[in-house]
């Protein structure tokens, strides 16, 4: 008899990262012979799925007090996500329960209650939530870990979540419902994408032997796309960007260096500070903004590059334009930063520091210059973020099948 796993996202369409993986682990599961079945909430967008009608009910956080209560009870594990999740153990009864990103939305009750049933309950970890109420352990747009030991009202005190004392008052709330001990309590492993982060869970007080480290891995859509590009190719000179046009993955600072450099970068991608760039940087001749591509146009413009740049300025876990870039030969200069600098070594790229412009320049300067190994480069990357090694490292060591 196959073996069951219930996936568990709190949206059912590609609408971030953290749905993506879901996403493509469902696909990877099913093509190799595993019962795989989603819980989720409603949502208009969501895809089609066999248990639609027993997600639970969609919460809105904005709108009057009566959306915002219901918001709340929903955070703090209340409502009906409990009956309908139960429903769904009960009709699918899976071996297990693979958690993703289900804070909020869905709330870490639904791992509990598959607990409780003696349900092996897995949860792959795409932020820094469960040690950071505002789940991205920025503060003041630097690196913040004053939360990770425990002291979790510090959320409230600096009005880390949309610089709102309410909104933090949630999170607080929220912090202190699902705390460290009860979470470990109902997770057999904990799965993270990069070493960088297991070794700030354990910091944080996460047992060790709960802690597991399993990259991410391209879909096989992507996966052949980046298979059939010859990487070997000549390249042409111009370097590239792929990604959100926010503060945190320093994008500032990148087009503020790339504007006195002579190489002409290109920027795909699209977000808050995406207008206020455009206008600052309008006359400059060698920064051309291309908004947000494609698959096979980001796979194509990665192809043809002499080298991507990741300059973020925050804990990045397991990029994934870092590793489309490296799937398509193209090596990376990125930030010496969370889980980036696990991804690059001598023969694929160069590191540089976050918040320094100088060894920004520096770095930019150097790949420019240097002779790569494209083919290389795609050849190891390739195996290294193949679905089927994925695959094996998931249900053996994760799963445990």
């Amino acid at each position: 008899m196959a073996k069951r796993v219930l996936l568990v996202n709190k949206f059912y369409y590609a609408r971030g990262g953290d749905c993506v993986v879901a996403l493509n682990t469902e696909t990877l599961l099913r093509e190799n012979g595993v019962e795989a079945q989603v819980f989720a909430m409603e949502y208009p967008q969501n895809l089609p799925a066999h248990y639609q009608d027993q997600f639970a009910s969609r919460v809105n956080f904005g709108g009057g007090l009566r959306n915002q209560w219901q918001a709340l009870q929903r955070t703090l594990g209340k409502g009906d996500v409990r009956d309908r999740f139960e429903a769904v153990l009960d009709d699918f009864k899976p071996d297990v329960v693979h958690l993703h990103n289900i804070h909020s939305y869905l709330s870490p009750v639904v791992g509990e209650l598959a607990h409780k049933r003696g349900i092996r309950v897995v949860w792959t970890l795409h932020d820094y939530k469960l040690l950071c109420p505002r789940y991205d352990c920025l503060l003041g747009g630097k690196p913040c870990e004053k939360c990770f030991k425990g002291a979790k009202f510090n959320v409230v005190a600096h009005k880390c979540m949309k610089e709102s004392l309410p909104a933090s008052g949630v999170a607080w709330l929220e912090a202190k419902k699902w705390n460290r001990r009860r979470l470990e309590r109902n997770t057999d492993v904990f799965v993270c994408p990069s070493e960088f982060m297991a070794s700030k869970m354990i910091a944080g007080g996460f047992d060790p032997a709960k802690v597991k480290v399993l990259n991410n891995f391209l879909d096989p859509v992507k996966l052949k796309q980046y298979q059939e590009l010859d990487s070997g190719a000549p390249r042409e000179d111009y370097y590239c960007f792929v990604g959100r046009l926010s503060p945190e993955k320093g994008i500032e600072d990148l087009l503020e260096v790339a504007s006195r450099l002579p190489y002409p970068l290109k920027v795909a991608g699209s977000g808050t500070l995406e207008p206020a760039m455009r206008i600052k940087y309008a006359d400059c001749s060698n920064i051309e903004f291309l908004g947000i591509l494609d698959a096979p146009d980001v796979a194509d413009l990665l192809a043809h590059a002499r080298f991507s740049i990741m300059p973020s300025q925050c804990y990045d876990n397991n990029p994934l334009s870092v590793v489309e870039s490296l799937c398509a030969g193209t090596p990376v200069a990125g930030s010496q930063i969370g889980g980036i600098p696990e991804l690059i070594d001598s023969s694929n790229g160069i590191v540089f520091q976050p918040f320094d412009r100088e060894t920004l320049s520096t770095a930019i300067t150097m790949a420019m210059s240097r002779d790569w190994d494209h083919a290389a480069i795609a050849r190891q990357a390739l195996q290294r973020f193949n679905p089927e090694t994925h695959l094996q490292a998931l249900v053996s060591d994760i799963y445990s099948f």
